[in-house]
């Protein structure tokens, strides 16, 4: 958060304050910098008890969550896009699915790492439907803001006061690394949800299908059949859905 709001502060500032910043669309703006944190600190806890490869594919249903949430606020897909939505949200339960619990202490630390995920999945849903509501009203500086923003006052700071925040020097590029992208990463799914939110909700989800692949090549984690069924069919479902976008 604090490498984010070192990027985006100045951005933010140079526009001023925007002329379509007012109670509803501010209320937006909390919504969804609020929900990026809870989910991250969901995620993150999740991440620490279990493998990347298998936790990561059940928090990347927040796409599912955003597109439910805009479809039932009104936005309309077609049948054939509706149709592959459902089939990448499928795939990506898939890759979920898979665990080597075995013991009752790994069935308990299961079930906690998949609750988690399951909550951070179900709060970054709802940040991303708010983030492409602000994101039509704002400009995507102060969208991307809003996170780091709340971040850096929610978390940040108490930490700092408490002396609690230690930034080991093995992890200091790991860091800046995950600041940097979560940036871009916003800034690009702000300008695609103008186009749609269901889609573009669904399509920036698919970080799971990297952190699985990159979980198991890098890291030495286990991909099961299910697992890797679910993760082709995601990719599958892409590039369709891409060529139907097209």
């Amino acid at each position: 958060m604090l490498v984010g709001l070192v990027i985006v502060a100045p951005a933010a500032a140079v526009g001023g304050i925007p002329r379509g910043l007012d109670a509803s669309s501010g209320a937006w703006l909390f919504i969804s910098g609020g929900g990026n944190v809870l989910g991250l600190v969901l995620a993150y806890a999740a991440f620490r008890i279990a493998d990347i490869a298998l936790m990561a594919p059940l928090v990347s249903t927040e796409g599912a969550v955003a597109a439910l949430i805009a479809v039932a606020a009104g936005e309309t897909l077609g049948p054939a896009t509706a149709a592959t939505l459902c089939v990448i949200v499928a795939g990506i339960f898939l890759a979920a699915l898979s665990t080597s619990a075995t013991t009752e202490h790994e069935v308990r630390q299961a079930s906690r790492s998949l609750a988690l995920a399951g909550g951070a999945a179900l709060v970054f849903g709802l940040s991303l439907y708010a983030t492409a509501r602000a994101g039509a009203r704002l400009p995507v500086a102060w969208v991307v803001l809003s996170a780091r923003l709340i971040g850096v006052v929610a978390l940040a700071l108490p930490l700092a006061v408490l002396g609690r925040m230690r930034l080991p020097r093995r992890a200091l590029v790991l860091v800046i690394v995950s600041g940097i992208c979560e940036v871009l990463g916003f800034y690009a799914y702000t300008l695609g949800s103008r186009h749609g939110i269901a889609v573009a909700a669904v399509l920036s989800s698919q970080f799971a299908t990297l952190a699985a692949v990159g979980g198991y090549l890098l890291f030495g984690e286990r991909l099961g059949r299910v697992q890797t069924g679910g993760v082709i069919i995601v990719v599958i479902g892409v590039a369709v859905l891409s060529l139907l976008q097209a």
